[in-house]
């Protein structure tokens, strides 16, 4: 069998040499199919370098990243698998720095980091929604007579708390046989009446509240709710869970609507797309196409909208259709107060999430700037691990800020002050390798170094802006309960199933990130529809439960 070649480094200023000293030795035409040949080479070792790239990015797509962690990617063997290209050219993992630079070759390894501790068991504290019944010491209260000593009297120490966690279904149905008394001589009847605050109609509010719940918060679809019932012998169908859903949607839209006029007033809005199917809309789309006509939109996505309000709350807001994540963003600023300053903006650096009617200041994702690192680190080990020690440093600052509680200037100031120089020193190394041929732009580390610097300011907003976030993770997160819902539903069949669950899941995760409990505040919004439909500034999840006490 024979024996693979070596593979050989070499950078593009080594070719160039090498084709400087053939040039006057070899006649013409074999200089210029050497040269050829060398240039085809380079290119087909880049479109390798290329192929393999986009291969491990679409695996992460398919089944996930286990992890992008610093430690997991640096850790010795990590990328063993991965065989590094011959004649990368100026991209080469072992291009190293010129005399004087920072070496990514010096970057040490990094430290094993230590566990995370536990949080330990809940305690009675994180039930807080959970009714607390007092049980008393049977035939004794504080100031009696202790019974196990003769001269001692008992009095009250600090209870002893105990939590008891029962299953049930998620939805019960009571029968009620009610008398029915009839006269046999004038034909009256008398019925027993129903106990105090039972709903006459047979489901009651909580049922539409729990559906939304079940069905746009984790994403469970109504045909698996309907089995789950028959199973338990209270039978739901899927058609009537979407009656329930749809007949309590009005309370529930204007509150909707009055987060969408918050949001427009937000310090910060984070926003971003994913994809989603409207069956409605494919079918018109393809209908226009084979009609010879060119349809205005195409894609169709669900864009996650995150703002952060002055007061500190977080509203959350999802849109799904043909416009993309700057469109919807558009709208809600044409709410905002024309005297307020403009607000911040952070997203990924696609066109289609920036807006060109109003002004926003623009943060860029930083995470995403690493990701584009983190798809080449096979193949350019050394300098990806010194952008990401880098990075690193900028991300352990940033969580001495959260630990340490500071406001947003004196984070602001942390950053300016230990931030700062290393993204200087990073921002003038990704400068040397270009200048200095060290990196071919066209290379798998070209291309991500060029997107650190195409979108350096916005990348680095948070060195200039008190409270500018260092990512968009925050409507990452959002997103994923879209996701969620497309994993388990596929699709909507029109665009009023699309805006039905909008509107759930915008309020739902509108509460869990105020810590407010979404079943209780949704069936406030079901049972006071009509004061709700009045006042809707009234009912937003981190007010509403002064309306209820004022109610009460």
């Amino acid at each position: 069998m024979t024996k693979p070649p070596e593979y050989v480094q070499a950078t593009q200023e080594d070719l160039d040499e090498l084709l400087a000293l053939a040039k006057p030795t070899f006649p013409a035409p074999q200089y210029e199919l050497l040269r050829q040949v060398l240039a085809t080479f380079v290119f087909v070792m880049q479109a390798l370098q290329n192929a393999k790239t986009s291969l491990t990015r679409f695996r992460k797509r398919l089944f996930g990243a286990s992890t992008e962690s610093k430690h997991k990617l640096l850790q010795p063997g990590a990328h063993s698998d991965e065989k590094p290209a011959a004649a990368e050219g100026p991209g080469s993992a072992e291009a190293s720095a010129p005399e004087g630079e920072v070496s990514p070759a010096a970057v040490t390894p990094p430290a094993k980091p230590e566990p995370k501790k536990g949080h330990g068991r809940n305690g009675a504290a994180k039930y807080g929604d959970a009714p607390v019944i007092a049980l008393a010491v049977p035939d004794l209260k504080s100031g009696d007579p202790c019974p196990a000593c003769p001269t001692g009297r008992v009095y009250d120490a600090p209870p002893k708390t105990v939590v008891k966690v029962v299953g049930q279904p998620p939805m019960r149905a009571t029968i009620y046989q009610r008398q029915h008394l009839r006269c046999r001589l004038c034909d009256a009847t008398f019925t027993a009446p129903l106990p105090e605050g039972t709903c006459a109609a047979k489901y009651d509010p909580s049922c539409a509240s729990l559906l939304a719940l079940l069905r746009y918060g984790s994403g469970l679809p109504f045909y698996r709710i309907e089995g789950l019932q028959a199973s338990l012998h209270v039978p739901l169908p899927d058609a009537t869970q979407w009656d329930l859903v749809v007949q309590a949607v009005p309370a529930p839209r204007a509150v909707f609507g009055e987060l969408i006029r918050q949001a427009g007033q937000g310090d910060l809005l984070h926003c971003d797309d994913t994809r989603a199917k409207i069956l409605s809309l494919i079918v018109a789309r393809n209908q226009l196409e084979a009609a010879g006509l060119a349809p205005e939109a195409k894609a169709i996505n669900t864009s996650g909208i995150v703002a952060v309000l002055a007061q500190g709350q977080h509203v959350a807001l999802y849109f799904t259709g043909h416009p993309h994540a700057g469109q919807n963003l558009s709208d809600i600023l044409a709410q905002r107060d024309p005297a307020l300053a403009p607000p911040m903006q952070m997203s990924d650096a696609l066109a289609c999430n920036f807006v060109s009617e109003f002004a926003t200041i623009i943060g860029k994702c930083l995470t995403h700037g690493r990701r584009q690192i983190v798809d080449v680190i096979a193949h350019f080990p050394q300098p990806c691990r010194y952008v990401i020690e880098i990075l690193a440093k900028v991300y352990a600052n940033d969580a001495h800020c959260r630990e340490e509680k500071l406001s947003s200037e004196q984070r602001l100031l942390t950053h300016q002050t230990h931030s700062a120089p290393p993204l200087r020193e990073l921002k003038d190394w990704i400068n040397d390798q270009f200048t200095k041929r060290l990196v071919e732009p066209n290379s798998g580390l070209g291309k991500a170094l060029n997107y650190l610097l195409k979108h350096w300011d916005g990348l680095t907003l948070f060195l200039r802006q008190a409270g500018a976030p260092l990512d968009n993770n925050l409507c990452e997160r959002a997103l994923k309960r879209a996701i969620l819902h497309r994993k388990n539903s596929l699709f909507y069949k029109t665009p009023k199933g699309a805006e039905v669950s909008d509107i759930y899941m915008s309020l739902i995760h509108t509460c869990q990130l105020c810590r407010v409990n979404p079943f209780a505040y949704l069936q406030a919004l079901h049972g006071h529809a009509q004061e709700v439909l009045a006042q809707a500034a009234w009912w937003l999840p981190w007010n509403y439960r002064e309306q209820l006490a004022n109610a009460e």
